[in-house]
């Protein structure tokens, strides 16, 4: 049987969406198989103590911001006990599993929903933990897509204040293999435009079955150049952004960085730079010894002083 150039182009970009579903690495199967301990994606350990009050040394809370298909409980499960343990009060939600029938998520996956849409829950959120905690501001950890819902939140969604920046309710933004100038998914991007141009319609599938953030992650996207047109930072605001050369779901992965504006100050940094064999990719970005390292020397400057950077 003969299949069409349109079909292949489309059975790539299918396969290219189910490739980054599964993007994490899977264990090993037992000899005996075992059935899977049943994960509660509601609970976080580590997160989501409504009680805990920020410390003198850590008087900010930290919020979790997860990425693409994929929950609070796989992607911050270790960064989670790992800064509650150092005293810190963190948060973490997911977001983006609903969307309305016109913008798709047919599969309910969590990051699936418009980014816009995910931003105003990311926005509640915030509040919820700044009245809790009694914060005026927090610090943010954002990976992949949880970058970019973040930084919506800070330009759209009252997360910045560009007229008056001592009313910011984000001091730091920390984000690891961000989609911020947009990302090719590897080969996913081109393929799919070759299946458009042949008249496969990918864009619309692609969108109703997994979300419209999806596509609005796409290099060059009309969301991005929204997103993006004003400049890459909000004023006040201290961000981090980390890359791994190694990254092959946010690609190129230098499109992670970001420009410094006016008042605001970008710290661009390689997972690798003075530390050339790490190989961490993408989902390994929340997890990687030395990724967490610049995440808590993020969130306190004074943490390289006291802790050697591991390689």
């Amino acid at each position: 049987m003969r299949i069409s150039s349109a079909t292949r182009a489309l059975l790539f970009v299918l396969a290219g969406i189910v490739m980054l579903c599964s993007a994490a690495p899977a264990a090993a199967d037992p000899v005996e198989a075992e059935p899977a301990p049943v994960v509660d994606p509601s609970v976080l350990p580590g997160a989501n103590d409504w009680n805990c009050k920020p410390s003198a040394a850590h008087p900010r809370p930290v919020v979790l911001v997860h990425g693409t298909w994929t929950g609070m409980v796989g992607t911050w499960k270790d960064l989670a006990p790992a800064l509650s343990a150092d005293g810190y009060c963190v948060f973490a939600l997911n977001y983006g599993q609903a969307a309305g029938l016109t913008k798709g998520n047919m599969m309910r996956m969590f990051g699936g929903a418009d980014i816009e849409e995910s931003a105003r829950q990311l926005a509640g959120f915030v509040e919820l933990v700044r009245t809790a905690t009694g914060a005026p501001q927090v610090d943010m950890i954002g990976h992949s897509l949880g970058g970019t819902v973040s930084r919506q939140y800070l330009r759209f969604e009252g997360g910045a204040d560009r007229a008056n920046p001592a009313l910011n309710k984000v001091h730091s933004l920390v984000t690891l293999g961000a989609t911020n100038h947009g990302t090719s998914f590897g080969d996913v991007q081109s393929l799919g435009a070759i299946a458009q141009a042949l008249g496969v319609p990918v864009t619309t599938l692609a969108g109703v079955a997994v979300g419209p953030s999806y596509i609005q992650q796409m290099v060059g996207s009309p969301f991005l150049q929204l997103l993006n047109a004003a400049g890459d930072t909000d004023p006040g605001i201290d961000y981090t952004v980390v890359a791994s050369r190694s990254d092959t779901v946010s690609t190129p992965p230098e499109n992670t960085f970001l420009t410094a504006g006016p008042w605001a100050t970008v710290h661009n940094i390689w997972l690798q730079d003075g530390c050339e064999t790490n190989t961490a990719d993408h989902g390994q970005l929340t997890t990687d010894a030395r990724a967490v390292y610049i995440i808590q020397r993020a969130l306190d400057p004074a943490y390289g002083d006291r802790n050697p950077a591991p390689c």
